[in-house]
């Protein structure tokens, strides 16, 4: 399982980020390679040599990065070729209307082509009906996370929920932020 932290761009400024986020591995004895940091397309307007550069070294420590809220903000396309991404996110602005709405299907659509044309991997946000998800998975092998996988929930059920799906109780499908086609 990868957890995914938020970090606002006010967080990834901060001098000693990359520090601090090596400390806190060391502390609690986390997987960095099960950790996986969200930035928003608002993080790079400032400095993004030195954004790239803190990137640069977490992940050479194992953390991935994901680009949140893909589209919504304004970053320029060449930005992608020289951030150390992982994966990009489909903003569920995007996902809400992608069944009643073609240009937010073709923006969808556009997405996903260009993540996989960098290698990154997709995650499509606030995927609520199952419509919506045949939509988004006639279109590539996403992950997914919506209400159609689970609501929000206290910190100890989901501890339980994990703990029932996870692969050392058999058990191969876990309803939340998943990529079904694996699961």
């Amino acid at each position: 399982m990868t957890i995914a932290i938020n970090v606002s761009a006010l967080q990834m400024r901060q001098k000693n980020f990359v520090e601090e986020v090596r400390a806190i591995i060391e502390q609690t004895g986390a997987n960095p390679h099960r950790l996986k940091i969200e930035l928003t397309e608002s993080t790079l307007v400032s400095n993004v040599d030195d954004v790239i550069a803190k990137m640069g070294k977490l992940k050479a420590i194992g953390i991935g990065f994901s680009l949140d809220d893909f589209g919504t903000g304004y970053s320029a396309l060449s930005y992608l070729k020289r951030l150390p991404l992982d994966q990009l996110k489909i903003d569920r602005s995007f996902v809400k209307d992608v069944l009643v709405d073609s240009n937010d299907a073709a923006i969808a659509q556009m997405i996903i082509a260009l993540s996989r044309s960098l290698g990154l991997s997709v995650i499509a946000e606030g995927v609520e009906t199952e419509e919506q998800y045949a939509f988004l998975a006639r279109h590539g092998q996403l992950s997914y996370q919506g209400y159609l996988f689970g609501r929000p929930m206290p910190a100890e059920d989901f501890v339980s929920l994990a703990r029932a799906f996870s692969p050392r109780h058999g058990l191969k499908r876990v309803r939340g932020s998943v990529n079904r086609a694996s699961a």
